[in-house]
């Protein structure tokens, strides 16, 4: 039975060569999309997932109240880690982390016996290797971090210093940074950091070395570390989160509205987005975007093969026909049928996985991972369950049409198409469509969001502006003659500092108070940042009144200038000379800028306070126009003269700026592949169901060309049924792709109007590539010979 099936499948192939390749390419193209969502989206759930303690591990959250909202954040007192083991019997192991934003301790030269490496590492506590699973080649994870002299390098840092990782155990290396300079002994030696792990690090110094050198990070209202806990198996999170929500205030902390939670370390990549308190997605709500896209990716694929088979099943009545008259049952047909389906749907299958292997590097340059086709039997499991499926789904409504035929009416040649079969055909194709319409719209609307990213005016000109890190041991004046020598470079047209980065990483403040605010207020964390002489002006930012930070004056110290927010915030009729407290303080406000974006266009504009600093490391310098490549090698000349140690690492900010939006970057790349392969496969369906129609219309096409009517009236008949079918289609499409719009554009403050337009355009797209598809068929059936038709019987 199973031979007789086999030739049967090899005969009708070479019957309907047509439909066969049509469906092969359409299932095979399909299934190759879906393979490689499934092989991002299985890399995307594994981040940060790797550690031994996962299902264990959390981090401790603070949610901060605020009179208008509730700020998630991730830091924590330095203090709260050791102090909450102490307190509660639930947590097993606990180990805390420094911010290396607020405290750049952590980047600085590592000096080994005969060179020395400008490298980036971290402070954590003792158990830090037993919280998380970096595998440890060297060294003990109980007490490698005991030392307060001792540091961890990676293996890779190793190799670099001492030209081995073997027998280093007890050597000295020279650590320099900012405020830090000291001998360590290597400790313990770490292997290479799984790809998907979120942190990287060069090395790993006792915390203690931070907690020795600033005063302020042993207080409990600053927060200067993340903290992680190992909770002991069995413990309820929801009791433990209700025991440690107030367990800062009022015995450790002034805070009024500060809590504590922990979240699930794992979940931070996925689920990191917080509103109000409330977690509301992050990368998760992509997987899910990708994850229905392959769905409908396949759905397509599937529709044409089911298409198709219905279109056909006047080939195969005879067939069915004799093999019912002999004895076989309807559900052996059945079994043949779903056969011969799962059957094309593994030769795809096969076709898939060459062609993921042909795409996967690129695929891989596009996603920005390293994702390889090595599967274990857990993937090669999920894939053969993906093939039975596709096979399954798409032979299942073939299947039982076909079987359901009569055969006394097959046999004398009385079968007629029905309308059911025309209903289900022509609503296989319109669901077909729809889905076709709803990947158009989404991909116009994506890409213009993006451009408005790209494009939108941020308050400040990004064009020719780039910021590098100074490093080593700096003064004040130093620092002055340091930007003096830059601005005396004829292509800089600007150069200043800041403390951090004005896209991100800005400072945090809170305690300012003025006349009618309310304790609440007080409680508001502003962005505060720290900047130089001249950083408005060469960031190009637009002053509304008063002054910036300037030379002529004495105490800048004192003085604030703010943003357009800031300043409504403050009702003041005036504020420009007015005072407001900084704590105990009070400061001067000098000068108003015009509101601008510091971070991504997902937050609304918040209240600015800039705070003079000339102790800033970050420096910014505008270069002019066309001069970039000579005043960039002058920079670096200087750069180089101030620190003969460190490297000359620069960053234009506007590409930095669209670092913030890699996520959507890259969503908006991958929409435009998965919508151009939906809309392909989708042509190939309608190009042989259009083809089939033509040939199944022949005679009728015959007889109204002899009866007089032009090839282009026969065309537009034949083609007039698949247009009223893209009508219909972009009908219900695009009401759906409306309200996936508007769900996707939520999670952006600046977000683009859904115009009309954008739908309409995704209508005309899709009736422009449906007709173009259909009419190569109609067109080529318009124009044969009618008499080749008409004296067939």
């Amino acid at each position: 039975m199973l031979k007789h099936s086999l030739i049967l499948f090899i005969r009708n192939i070479k019957k309907n060569k047509s439909s066969f390749f049509i469906n092969i390419i359409g299932l095979s193209t399909g299934l190759a999309c879906v393979l490689l969502i499934y092989l991002w989206v299985n890399d995307e759930l594994k981040v940060d997932g790797f550690h031994q303690k996962d299902d264990h591990l959390f981090q401790v959250m603070q949610n901060f109240e605020r009179p208008d909202e509730i700020i998630t954040t991730d830091y924590s007192p330095a203090l709260l880690g050791q102090t909450l083991l102490n307190e509660f019997p639930e947590i097993e192991y606990v180990t805390s982390t420094n911010i290396i934003f607020q405290e750049n301790q952590a980047k600085g030269i590592l000096s080994g016996p005969d060179n020395f490496i400008d490298t980036q590492g971290m402070f954590a506590t003792g158990d830090y290797f037993r919280v998380f699973s970096y595998p440890l080649i060297h060294g003990d994870k109980e007490s490698v971090l005991n030392d307060v002299n001792g540091i961890v390098l990676s293996e890779e840092l190793a190799r670099k210093l001492f030209g081995t990782a073997e027998n280093i155990i007890g050597k000295d290396l020279e650590w320099e940074s900012e405020k830090l300079k000291k001998t360590f002994k290597v400790s313990g030696v770490f292997g290479n950091i799984p790809p998907n792990s979120t942190v990287r690090f060069d090395f790993v110094m006792n915390y203690d070395v931070l907690l020795d050198d600033n005063r302020g990070s042993r207080e409990w209202n600053s927060d200067y570390a993340y903290t992680y806990l190992v909770l002991k198996e069995g413990t309820d999170i929801g009791n433990f989160n209700t025991k440690i929500n107030g367990f800062l205030k009022p015995k450790h902390t002034s805070r009024a509205k500060s809590s504590l939670f922990v979240r699930q370390y794992s979940q931070k990549y996925l689920r990191g987005n917080y509103e109000n308190g409330v977690q509301t997605g992050g990368r998760i709500n992509y997987i899910r975007l990708f994850s229905v896209t392959a769905l409908f990716i396949l759905l397509i694929a599937s529709v044409n093969f089911m298409t198709l088979s219905t279109a056909q099943a006047s080939r195969k009545t005879k067939e069915i026909g004799i093999k019912k008259a002999i004895g076989m049952n309807r559900r052996g047909l059945i079994f043949q049928f779903l056969g011969e389906s799962v059957l094309m749907a593994v030769l795809s299958c096969a076709l898939a996985v060459l062609l993921v292997m042909l795409v996967l590097p690129q695929f891989n340059v596009i996603t920005g991972k390293q994702l390889s086709f090595n599967i274990g039997p857990e993937g090669a499991l999920s894939i053969a369950a993906i093939v039975l499926l596709t096979g399954f789904v798409s032979g299942i409504y073939p299947a039982f049409y076909l079987s359901g035929f009569k055969p006394a009416r097959v046999l004398k040649g009385k079968l007629r198409t029905s309308v059911n079969e025309l209903f289900v055909r022509k609503g296989l194709v319109v669901f077909q469509l729809s889905l076709s319409a709803i990947f158009i719209a989404g991909f116009l609307i994506i890409q213009k969001q993006i451009n408005l990213i790209q494009t939108k005016n941020l308050g400040y000109d990004q064009e020719n502006l780039i910021s590098f890190e100074r490093q080593g041991e700096l003064d004040e004046n130093d620092i002055d003659v340091f930007l003096s020598e830059l601005r005396k470079i004829p292509g800089v047209a600007g150069a200043s500092g800041i403390r951090g980065n004005i896209i991100k990483d800005v400072n945090l403040n809170l305690g300012y108070s003025w006349e009618g605010s309310t304790l609440q207020d007080e409680e508001i964390v502003f962005p505060s940042p720290q900047v130089n002489y001249d950083f408005i002006e060469t960031l190009g930012m637009e002053l509304k009144q008063g002054r910036t930070f300037s030379r002529t004056y004495g105490d800048e110290a004192s003085k604030l200038v703010i943003n357009e927010a800031a300043a409504r915030m403050i009702a003041y009729e005036d504020p420009v000379g007015k005072y407001i407290k900084r704590g105990g303080e009070q400061m001067q406000i000098v000068g108003i800028v015009k509101d601008f974006h510091y971070n991504s266009l997902h937050q609304n504009i918040k209240p600015v306070f800039f705070r003079f600093d000339p102790g800033g490391r970050t420096t910014i310098v505008r270069i002019k126009a066309g001069m970039e490549k000579a005043t960039i090698d002058r920079l670096r000349e200087v750069y180089e003269k101030f620190h003969q140690k460190y490297p000359f690492d620069f960053r234009f900010m506007d590409q930095e700026y669209q670092r913030l939006y890699e996520a959507e970057s890259r969503v908006s790349s991958l929409s435009r592949y998965f919508a151009a392969l939906a809309i392909v496969i989708s042509c190939l369906g309608l190009f042989g169901l259009a083809a089939f129609t033509a040939e199944r219309r022949r005679k009728e096409i015959g007889i109204r060309k002899a009866l007089g009517q032009s090839s282009t009236q026969v065309s537009l008949l034949l083609s007039e049924e698949f247009a009223k079918l893209v009508v219909i289609s972009i009908t219900i499409g695009l009401p759906i792709a409306y309200l996936l719009a508007q769900n996707w554009l939520s999670g952006f403050a600046y977000r683009i109007d859904l115009q009309l337009g954008y739908f309409l355009m995704a209508g005309i797209i899709t009736l422009a590539i449906t007709l173009f598809t259909v009419s190569t068929q109609a067109i080529n059936a318009a124009y044969k010979n009618p008499v080749e038709s008409l004296k067939e019987e």
